[in-house]
């Protein structure tokens, strides 16, 4: 009576396919049995339960180099081998959370590329009256700002927050939105610009806004990057916000000038 199963159902027993039992055997992690009389590979009881041990380290996430070397371990040994791949397996875990994480941001654009506090100040912006151009600048240059600035970037949306308590800057910024579709002669730009530049000097807290980013940026060319980002600069606006930054700079803020290419 021909004793042991083929190599077939052997892998259908344990759950997995012939390949990867032979692939087992090139591994070494599985020796061969011998043929019977017809040439047929037969698989006993005892080469079925290490195909089982193989298969369900590997499931666990044991890499198949050290599934060997585990099995022929000592109890003492075995656990702490163990332990080890646990330890791997959960910062995979947390890897693959993370990641799975990033793909559901990916489902809001800003939420990619921006914390939820500044996503959750631009929502805000439109309910005080900002519109979506203006809001579509600010996203622009907060990821930017994140992007060259990470340091400086939470200390930032602190102090915008605290502007965006400030009425009279919703009014202006208003204002400076309609100031950019004017021509860019327009002598109304001249007093948007130096109304909005009294406001931020009178108002140190308001100041930061402007002050806190470009303080922890050595380049001017990146400070450049971040302050004039914006979906569409107008002329108008390039001259609103020139007239706005000599003013500062007149009143002794520090705010670099644009370098030349």
């Amino acid at each position: 009576m021909r004793s042991g199963v083929t190599i077939g159902r052997a892998a259908a027993f344990v759950g997995v396919t012939v390949k990867t039992v032979r692939h087992y055997h090139r591994l070494g992690l599985i020796q061969e049995p011998d043929r019977d009389s017809s040439g047929y590979r037969r698989y006993g009881s005892a080469e079925l339960l290490r195909l089982v041990q193989v298969r369900t380290l590997a499931a666990a996430g044991v890499p198949l180099a050290e599934i060997g070397s585990l099995l022929d371990a000592d109890a003492v040994l075995f656990a702490a081998a163990v332990s080890g791949v646990d330890r791997q397996l959960t910062d995979r875990i947390d890897e693959l959370v993370a990641r799975r994480d990033m793909l559901r941001r990916l489902a809001d654009g800003d939420r990619a590329l921006l914390p939820d506090r500044a996503v959750a100040l631009l929502d805000r912006m439109p309910d005080l009256g900002f519109a979506a151009d203006e809001v579509a600048a600010t996203r622009e240059g907060w990821v930017l700002a994140r992007a060259l600035v990470p340091e400086g970037f939470d200390d930032y949306l602190a102090h915008f927050a605290n502007a965006l308590e400030d009425p009279q800057l919703v009014a202006l910024t208003k204002r400076a939105a309609e100031a950019a579709t004017w021509e860019p002669d327009d002598p109304r730009i001249a007093e948007v610009a130096a109304t909005a530049a009294e406001h931020y000097l009178a108002n140190p807290a308001l100041l930061e806004t402007v002050t806190s980013l470009q303080a922890r940026t050595e380049s001017a060319a990146r400070y450049t990057l971040i302050a004039h980002s914006g979906t569409q600069q107008t002329p108008a606006a390039v001259r609103l916000t020139s007239l706005f930054e000599t003013r500062l700079r007149e009143a002794g803020v520090r705010v670099p000038r644009p370098e030349s290419s």
